[in-house]
């Protein structure tokens, strides 16, 4: 028994020392395998002739395209001259918009060009620290409890009651947002601003819509957009169908530049001003506070040009920043981290 034992590992030993050799060997047995030597080829690219001149001279893609106007032959639709379609009809009819991300999207942006500094200060430090203070710990196991009935159902034998649609929570109609569990993919953030102003005068001076449209449009980079007023509203002054309103939608990085703007350099100005109050909230993670026309005559952009501006025709604004957090103790703890004050007790 001992001597088949060493049998076998000489063999082993044998075959372990004699694999490298085998290895070796093999690629001169290859079929693909040649000891001659292969010559490159000696012609280049370089070698061709150039086009001829008068092809050169001859080439002209202005006049093409004009000749191809004037005989009204376009470039073909389907190719070059797609436009997605302009309402969304339902996931289930034939004609499906692209996606946002497709330059042929009537909604795409181009962009990011550049990260803002306040966008940089997001990522690196308020977000973990965010998460920080927002997160909730629930040990493994642990089953969240099923969201119930939110609605009221109708209580009695009224036969009216079959089949009504359920009752609306008590002291309001509407449903606060459920709050779901704290973790890195759904850190609130800021996803828009929206700087609104309204300027009644301009229904018997037009010059007021003009000026608070200047104003609005060099203190966010957006074009602003008017509204009219959609009915009469005795005790404001305002009669149907007339412009009273001027307003612009800042998204992007453009929001985050209107924010440091407004935190680093316009509201450090303004004298005596106690900051935001608390209670300012919508309930659904919205924060919105207002500017007087002295506060907003502090932007820079109109501070330089301030004789542009006629005095007293420079409005006050309402800017309403909107966050994707679910309530509003998140969205005052995001803005605060930012740098707007609050004073007075927050609304949670």
């Amino acid at each position: 028994m001992a001597l088949r034992d060493l049998s076998l590992r000489t063999a082993s030993l044998f075959g372990r020392n004699a694999r490298p050799a085998v290895h070796a060997v093999c690629p001169s047995f290859c079929r693909n395998a040649s000891l001659e030597a292969v010559e490159l080829e000696t012609a280049s690219s370089l070698e061709v002739p150039p086009p001829p001149v008068e092809a050169a001279q001859n080439f002209d893609p202005i006049a093409r395209s004009r000749a191809r106007r004037l005989r009204k032959k376009p470039l073909p639709p389907s190719r070059y001259q797609f436009r997605p379609p302009k309402y969304y009809r339902g996931p289930l009819h034939p004609h499906q918009p692209p996606p946002v991300s497709d330059p042929a999207s009537r909604l795409f942006q181009p962009g990011p060009f550049s990260l803002p500094r306040l966008e940089q200060t997001y990522q690196t430090t308020i977000a973990p620290d965010l998460l920080t203070l927002t997160y909730q710990h629930y040990p493994y196991g642990f089953k969240h409890p099923k969201v119930t009935q939110r609605l009221r159902e109708w209580t009695g034998d009224s036969p009216y009651f079959k089949g009504r649609p359920l009752r609306g929570p008590r002291g309001s109609s509407s449903l606060r947002l459920l709050t779901p569990p704290r973790t890195w993919r759904n850190v609130p953030e800021i996803t828009k601003v929206v700087v609104h102003t309204m300027v009644p005068e301009a229904q018997e001076n037009s010059a007021h819509l003009h000026v608070a449209g200047m104003v609005v449009q060099a203190m966010t980079n957006v074009r602003a957009q008017t509204h009219k007023s959609r009915s009469n509203v005795v005790s404001w002054g305002l009669r149907k169908d007339k412009y009273v309103s001027v307003t612009a939608d800042v998204e992007r990085e453009d929001t985050f530049h209107f924010l440091s703007k407004l935190v680093d350099v316009v509201l450090p100005k303004i004298k005596e001003w106690k900051g935001v109050s608390g209670t300012s909230g919508d309930g659904s993670g919205n924060i919105s506070f207002g500017l007087t026309p002295d506060q907003v005559a502090l932007f820079p952009e109109i501070e330089v040009n301030y004789d542009s501006y006629p005095p007293k025709m420079i409005p006050g604004c309402h800017i309403t920043v909107q966050t994707s957090a679910t309530n509003d103790r998140d969205a005052l703890l995001l803005l605060q981290s930012i740098g707007i004050p609050f004073y007075g007790k927050l609304k949670d």
